[in-house]
């Protein structure tokens, strides 16, 4: 039989295996591609903000002009404001229906659970084009939801829902509302299902009902999966570009039009590519320090004192 010390020393991992770097070496394939492909933009993208270039030609060198320009400029200032707006319907209100409806579904035995959960997940499988259009046409003066309205006699509500300055706005909520609200339910199903059944036997001996068991169990148990879900929805709210683009192009007037269709249509339609990566870079700070905040609240809240 070979030697206890012998067999060890070959068990032993190489210099090169214990050596500290080698878990970044592991780490640099994915580095260098979320390098070429994320931050090299992102830091071209502040480049080109200190100029102010047609996007060919000669440019001229402005420092912070254009980030002072936007304080000023309504029509971003606009845009930042239907961002705000469009959280409410892509984060909050699917946060508060997806609680009740998987807070429901995870107390109530309900069959076919799994085509539900298929079913109400499908617009996120959905490209957002087809979802674009579909809704389009859902919202058209000959469409579905006037054809709807006239059917049950409130026809005088009837109206063209994307060309009204007022309404454009949320309708296009709506269609978020509709994105977000199965992802976040999913989500919250996930975390519903790995609380033990024991806590809610518990409670109901102690004479607990529905509302005080969510509040006392439900809700405290996925703080984690609403994080999740804040974080995921809000990036969504604000880097909404598709459903923009394709069903209001801003419009009508300015009364859609969001950040990051603001990029797009200061770049290629107006020729400023300066002011155009100016809004982008302000955008990417937007969502980066909203989500931290949203991140931190969560953490603290888990956090037992």
């Amino acid at each position: 039989m070979p030697d206890l010390r012998t067999r060890r020393g070959r068990e032993r991992p190489s210099a090169v295996v214990r050596h500290s770097a080698t878990p970044y070496l592991y780490l640099l394939p994915a580095f260098v591609v979320y390098a070429a492909f994320m931050l090299y933009p992102l830091v071209r993208a502040g480049q080109f903000s200190l100029f102010d270039w047609p996007g060919f030609g000669p440019s001229t060198f402005v420092g912070f002009g254009n980030y002072i320009d936007l304080l000023s400029d309504d029509r971003f200032l606009a845009s930042i404001s239907h961002a705000l707006i469009l959280i409410l319907f892509y984060s909050i209100l699917p946060l508060v229906i997806g609680l009740v409806l998987a807070a429901v579904l995870r107390r109530g035995s309900v069959r076919g659970l799994g085509f539900f959960r298929v079913m109400i997940f499908m617009p996120q499988v959905i490209a957002l084009v087809v979802v674009a259009v579909a809704w389009r046409q859902i919202y058209s003066p000959n469409g579905t939801l006037n054809d709807l309205l006239g059917a049950i006699g409130l026809g005088g509500l009837a109206r063209g829902w994307l060309g009204d300055p007022i309404l454009a706005l949320p309708a296009v909520g709506v269609i978020g509302f509709w994105l977000e609200t199965g992802l976040v339910m999913l989500l919250l199903l996930a975390g519903m299902g790995r609380i033990s059944n024991q806590l809610f036997e518990a409670a109901r001996l102690d004479g607990a009902g529905p509302v005080r068991e969510f509040f006392a169990i439900t809700l405290p148990s996925v703080r984690g999966e609403i994080t999740t879900a804040l974080v995921l929805t809000i990036i969504a709210a604000l880097k909404t570009f598709d459903l923009v683009y394709l069903t209001t192009s801003g419009g009508p007037g300015t009364s859609t039009t969001v950040p990051s269709y603001e990029v797009y249509n200061r770049a290629f339609n107006l020729k400023e590519v300066g002011s155009a990566s100016a809004v982008a870079i302000v955008l990417t700070i937007m969502v980066f320090l909203i989500n931290i905040a949203v991140s931190r609240i969560g953490e603290e809240r888990r956090t037992p004192r």
